[in-house]
Parts: structure tokens; sequence; C-alpha cells
């Protein structure tokens, strides 16, 4: 057990140190990918030289934060049609005619022959989440009596108990923010944080993450202290327990059919994913869902391939100072797009002299009215397939980039292979465990 809990605390703190908050289904893979992967490393390792590695904080947060800025932009690419050669660019994407009211997403298969329906969308409400807001008290006040409280929260059926220490000198202030935390960083689903009403009152509000009817009884969420283990009272003093809003569901129509969601996110026959954002005000006000035509997707698949691009260029820039070798990272993007400079420019895509690509929308826009975009189509495609190349040799190595000292050379054809060399980094975050 104990192996566990240390192995959960590594996990957890390079999720919230190193880790970007935002993850996709491209972050699964299968058994043959993962050997795939192992078989790439093991083969890359086997006639590099040794090396002596810089062991400083600043080297793992370069190495972790390059190999997974490596992953957004290789994600980004797979979610414009996916990683196949022949889908690569090709994802089909979809139009709202009424932004204010709903956004759509296209999930469904890609290529030529892929359909979606059109529909009409009409919202009636949207989902919400459950909010308490206690009490307003003097914030630099104080009327609970120094002890060891506590405090049971039930959430999605499950039963928390919250301690907490209260002092002599502690105000209302200070022990509304200590709860906050508390609440907050314990990860049950909850965020809290401190309202004032600006007279020097403040109250601490309670909200639930999740929407929609709750599906564990009356409520989203229950606070008491009738039942805890330590002192009672700081329910009803603070009021924690006060709902101003229910957790609900949203109501929207689709061609006239009333239906509802728990929130404001859902799927739609498997093939949109619509974002509510506002409420319908007439029966005439509807977001009209549909696909776009093959040229305006390539277009916007376009679009979104560059912003990628030039983020993954900004990350790696954004080292150089500290990391100098991060600017060959910069300087090797800036040759792969080179090679289709001229395919590029023809299309409204300049590469600059800092390794960043310009688009100019309007250039796009003429080239996909004339066919020049589909004309240039397979040179994308190939330029997005050596990204994807590159983004797995930054992934699968990322202290290539890093300051480091060359040892000794193996000697050529009678070596064994070393593949954890490429994950280095891995042991200089795992050292400050053991």
């Amino acid at each position: 057990m104990a192996n566990e809990a240390a192995v959960n605390n590594i996990y957890n703190y390079y999720l919230t140190t190193y880790a970007p908050k935002s993850d996709s289904k491209f972050d699964t893979h299968k058994k043959s990918e993962l050997r795939g992967i192992i078989n790439s490393i093991v083969k890359l390792n086997k006639e590099d030289p040794l090396y002596i590695v810089d062991r400083s904080q600043a080297t793992k947060a370069y190495a972790v934060g390059l190999k997974e800025n490596a992953r957004a932009f290789k994600n980004t690419i797979a979610s414009l049609g996916g990683l196949d050669e022949s889908e690569l660019l090709n994802r089909k994407t979809a139009n709202s005619t009424n932004r204010g009211i709903a956004e759509a997403i296209y999930i469904g298969e890609n290529g030529e022959d892929a359909t979606a329906p059109s529909f009409e969308l009409g919202v009636t409400k949207l989902a919400t989440t459950q909010t308490n807001i206690g009490k307003m008290l003097p914030s630099g006040g104080r009327s609970l009596p120094e002890d060891l409280y506590s405090f049971d929260v039930g959430i999605n059926g499950l039963n928390y108990e919250f301690q907490y220490n209260v002092y002599e000198s502690d105000t209302n202030g200070d022990i509304q923010s200590k709860l906050a935390r508390l609440i907050t960083n314990a990860g049950i689903g909850l965020t809290a944080d401190v309202v004032s009403d600006g007279n020097g009152n403040s109250a601490l509000r309670i909200e639930s993450d999740a929407t929609g009817n709750p599906k564990h009884g009356a409520h989203m969420f229950t606070i008491s202290d009738e039942n805890t283990s330590k002192q009672a009272g700081s329910v009803e003093f603070f009021g924690l327990n006060n709902i101003i809003n229910e957790a609900s569901d949203a109501e929207f129509e689709i061609n006239g059919e009333p239906r509802h969601a728990s929130g404001n996110i859902f799927t739609v026959e498997k093939q949109y994913e619509i974002h509510l954002n506002g409420i319908s005000s007439s029966e005439e006000d509807v977001a009209s869902i549909s696909l776009t035509t093959d040229v305006e997707s390539l277009a916007e698949n376009i679009t979104t391939f560059v912003d990628g691009y030039n983020a993954f260029v900004d990350r790696a820039d954004a080292y150089k100072e500290m990391h100098p070798k991060s600017d060959r990272l910069v300087r090797e993007m800036s040759a792969i797009a080179a090679e289709y400079s001229e395919q590029l420019s023809s299309i409204g895509l300049t590469l600059d002299d800092d390794g960043r690509i310009s688009l100019n929308a309007e250039k796009l826009k003429d080239a996909a009215a004339s066919g020049e975009l589909k004309d240039n189509f397979d040179a994308l495609k190939t330029f997005a397939g050596a990204m994807v190349r590159k983004t797995n040799e930054v992934s699968l190595n990322p202290m290539n980039y890093a300051d480091r000292t060359v040892v000794a050379y193996k000697n050529p054809g009678h070596n064994y292979a070393t593949p954890y060399v490429t994950s280095a980094y891995t042991g200089m975050m795992f050292s400050s465990y053991c």
C-alpha cells in the first residue's frame, strides 16, 4: 500500500506540475501501438552514445514540457481526420447558424462519402449546477469557539468527512478561506471560494462541477454535521447547507421535438457534439446545424493545423533562453516547412523568419473558391505527415533537445540496447521520491 501511495503521489505531481490540463481520445492506444513505441525506443538507442544529462529542476520541467507539447500538437493533427496518411486534414466540420444559442462539432466518420443530417435546435433552458452560498459574516469578526471541527459532504452516492482546526487568532474570513481550499483541493467534484458584499462581510460559496438533475438523492450534494465525528456547529454557523440554486438538466428542442440532457455539452446521433451557449428568445430563434462543404471544412482544418503548429513553435521557442538546444528544434521545424513553402504560399500560408507560419485568411478563402486549395491538398497532407513524424521523434526522445555531454561512443555493431536512455527525464522525476 505504501508503494501504491508513493506511485500515486508521483503521478499526481506529474499531472499538476508538468502536464497540460487536457486530454483526448487520441491519448488511448492499442497494445500493438505501445509495442511499436517500445521497439522504436530500443532501435533509437542501440547506436546512441552514452550521455551525462543535466538533472536540474528546470531541465526536468523542460523535457517533460517538450514531450507534452509534442503530444498536444500531434493530437491537434489527429483531430483533423486521424493519423492515417489518406485521412490527414480530411475531417468534416459542422456549422451553426446561431452560435449565440449553440455551436456544433462534427464527430462522425470522416471520408469523402461521410454524411450527417441537418436539424434545427432551439434552447429552452441551460443545464445548471447546484450552488450553496453561506451566511454573510463580518470578515474580521469571530464567533466560532476554538476547537477541532468536522462536517460531512455527500456527493455522487459517496460521503466524505472534512476536519479542520479553528484557532483563537482565526477570523471568519480566515476560516472561510481555509474551508474553500479544503473543499476545492479535495477533488470530489466541488469548487469553493469566498464572496464579499463590499461592506466587510464575506460568505463561502460552494458549487458542484457537474450539472443536471441529481442521480443520487434530492440534491447534487449535501452538507451536514449532525453525525460527524468531531465538533459540530460550523455548518449552521457558516450556512454551508444553504442552497440558492439547484442543479438541473438542459432543455431544448430538435426539429420541434423536446429533449433534455444533464449537461450543456452532449452528442446528437453520434455525429455532432453540441455546445449550448444561450437560450432562444422565441420559437423562431433557433440554430440550424449542418455539415459545411468539403472546401470549407478543408479551409477550417488548415487554420486549426496552422494554429497548432505555431503554438508548438512558440512553446519550444519559450525555452530557448535557458535551453539553447530548443532553438534547434525550431530550426528543424522551419526546415521541414520550407520544403513546402511554394505550395503553402500559393494558398496564403507564409513561413516567417521566426519559424512560425502566417495565415492570410483572404488568400486562403480565394484559394478555396478557385480550387487551388484542393490542387495543393496532397502537398499539405505530406507536410502534415512530416509534422506527425517530428512530434513522434520529440515524444520518443525529448532529451535530444536538452543539454547533455557525451561520455562514450558505442562500438558499432557490437552493442546492446539501452531502451531507457530516452526516458531519463522520468528517472529524474522519480529520484525525488526515492
